[in-house]
């Protein structure tokens, strides 16, 4: 792996003979693995990875398959949830983490979901952040089909806007996350889509009722793409889940103090802090 001296430490792992990056932020056994949201990358989560890293936990941000600086295959056959699920616990073999604490955003909050089912020994808790779940559905038929015609017909379109979006110095967060939308070459994230598209969203009810570990949901009210009550509904499935509601969709990324804290709060939870040796005189 390599470092700046400000920077987080970038590596790369091998799992199913694909190449996928990751940039980790401090040491130690308290691993959190953080997971983008779809077609976005790893740097989505710097600030917040940097803030736990400070307070003592190692962070793992993740690119998956087809995203950021990972490999990115031109074969929908490649992308699902499942294979999805498969790469983050390969990712955590080729690491040497037994267990982690998995969270993610959209896309990631379901592929942690998918990996609690899959590997439920290899999870110490979970960090969903606006997950898509049944409620959220029906948003994403409506929008699936323009924005799969966007990335086949539109690639001329797309490619030219991706070039100019390259062309953007990299160093404003919120700017960053909305351009990396563009920046990568539109063919690749077309089979992303048709992957997902073609296979399930997120575990199903049945399987999601399974999971035991403690697990922070967080969610907002307004966003038809990830509907509240889908946060309430797996709070209401899960045994040891919470719900924190953040203000609206940026909260995490514009101000996230607030959110920072609450996630904070319920990683000491998962690991808590050893009481502190008293010495008693004789």
């Amino acid at each position: 792996m390599s470092a700046t001296d400000h920077g987080p430490a970038t590596g790369a792992v091998t799992v199913d003979g694909r190449r996928l990056v990751f940039d980790q932020y401090g040491t130690g056994d308290k691993v959190i693995v953080l997971l983008h949201g779809l077609l976005m990358r790893r740097s989505m989560h710097e600030p917040l990875a940097a803030e736990l890293a400070s307070r003592g936990y190692r962070v793992v941000c993740l690119d998956m398959l087809g995203h950021g600086d990972s490999d990115r295959p031109a074969d929908r056959r490649l992308y699902s949830m499942e294979l999805y699920g498969r790469h983050v616990v390969g990712a955590l073999d080729e690491l040497g983490v037994r267990r982690a604490i998995i969270g993610g955003t959209s896309l990631g909050a379901n592929i942690a979901l998918e990996v609690a089912v899959q590997a439920p020994e290899r999870v110490h808790g979970l960090l969903i952040d606006m997950p898509v779940l049944e409620d959220s559905q029906t948003f994403w038929a409506m929008v699936i089909g323009p924005l799969l015609a966007m990335y086949s017909l539109g690639r001329p379109v797309l490619r030219a806007l991706g070039a100019a979006a390259r062309r953007v110095p990299r160093g404003n967060y919120l700017l960053d996350i909305l351009l990396d939308w563009l920046r990568p070459d539109p063919g690749p994230s077309r089979h992303v889509l048709l992957g997902l598209v073609y296979g399930r969203k997120a575990p199903p009810a049945r399987d999601r009722r399974r999971i035991t570990a403690p697990t922070l949901v967080i969610a907002h009210r307004g966003d038809y793409s990830h509907a509240i009550s889908d946060a309430y509904d797996l709070v209401g499935e899960l045994p040891n889940a919470r719900l924190t509601r953040a203000k609206s969709i940026v909260e995490l990324r514009a101000r996230p103090d607030r959110l920072t804290e609450e996630i904070s709060r319920f990683l000491d939870t998962c690991w808590p802090r050893p009481e502190p040796v008293r010495l008693h005189s004789v």
